[in-house]
């Protein structure tokens, strides 16, 4: 039998597709689970679970919800590209809230984070190494901008008060790869459960980054702090690799980035050659120092 908290857990985003596949999963590991969402909560409540519709603006709700709970998994959000309006209010301001309570609690926060927030990294090609999880973030969009910053928040709240934190960047979290490009950047719904339930039971965990993707051998990402919580998926993409190789977006841009579609979104820059994006900022890196 899995290892159960001491603490209730909450849950924000609750409703989501993620946040369900985690709240059934959890639930049935016997873990007590506070769900909250903006949005109701599409399905039978597992057992063990409460539910209270709220917006993560309110900063009030939200302290009351995570009153005398052990971890806050921080699933809550704009989950797609959206404009920087949409975007503000519940990844950015929502994200203050969640951190402030998990300060007055001492609660540990698993944050959702995204491969969006590093996406305009270049795939590597050959054998160029992968990037590790302390390469600079190079967010795609507005989305990807809010991960960046949700981050950044953790390792602030971390330094300043001791909240610990575990960011997750997930690749493309589906019931099955779809694509290409997520031979590279999979994360089954088994690993994600597995990792989440990793992320709130290790001993200690600091401020730390993994790379939410299955054991994927072609994935873009190299380094990080799975070891801190013990955490190594199990699924690959490669069984799907006949039926997804050849899926391909055809379009340049998309094919050259690490975030793929959300690159391409409202992408306006002339095209350059691949890697050119590299030497234009080494180059303006030489002009600054």
């Amino acid at each position: 039998m899995p290892a159960i908290p001491e603490k209730p857990v909450l849950l924000t985003g609750a409703a989501g597709n993620l946040g369900r596949v985690l709240a059934r999963e959890l639930a049935a590991m016997g873990w007590t689970l506070r769900l909250t969402d903006i949005h109701s909560f599409p399905e039978a409540l597992p057992p063990r679970a409460e539910f209270i519709r709220a917006d993560l603006n309110d900063g009030v709700a939200l302290l009351r919800q995570a009153e005398g709970c052990g971890a806050i998994l921080h699933f809550g959000g704009i989950s797609v590209e959206q404009p920087f309006e949409t975007v503000f209010g519940p990844n950015l301001r929502g994200l203050y809230h969640v951190y402030e309570a998990a300060r007055r609690e001492q609660a540990r926060v698993v944050f959702a984070s995204s491969n969006h927030s590093i996406g305009f990294h270049e795939r590597p090609q050959g054998n160029e190494a992968r990037i590790d999880a302390d390469c600079a973030f190079r967010p795609d969009g507005y989305y990807g901008l809010s991960k960046a910053y949700g981050e950044l928040m953790g390792r602030l709240y971390w330094d300043k008060h001791g909240v610990e934190n575990v960011n997750l960047r997930i690749g493309s979290c589906l019931p099955e790869p779809l694509e290409a490009r997520m031979l590279a950047t999979w994360l089954s719904y088994a690993d994600l459960v597995r990792l989440a339930a990793a992320a709130v039971m290790a001993p200690r965990t600091g401020h730390c980054v993994i790379w939410a993707c299955s054991a994927n051998p072609a994935s873009f990402w190299g380094e990080d702090h799975r070891a801190r919580i013990g955490w190594q998926p199990q699924d690959t993409a490669e069984a799907f690799r006949a039926r997804i190789a050849g899926k391909l977006s055809g379009d340049p841009v998309v094919e050259r980035y690490q975030g793929g579609a959300y690159a391409g979104m409202d992408y306006t820059r002339a095209q350059p050659s691949p890697r050119d994006h590299f030497a234009l900022d080494e180059a303006a890196g030489s002009a600054g120092s």
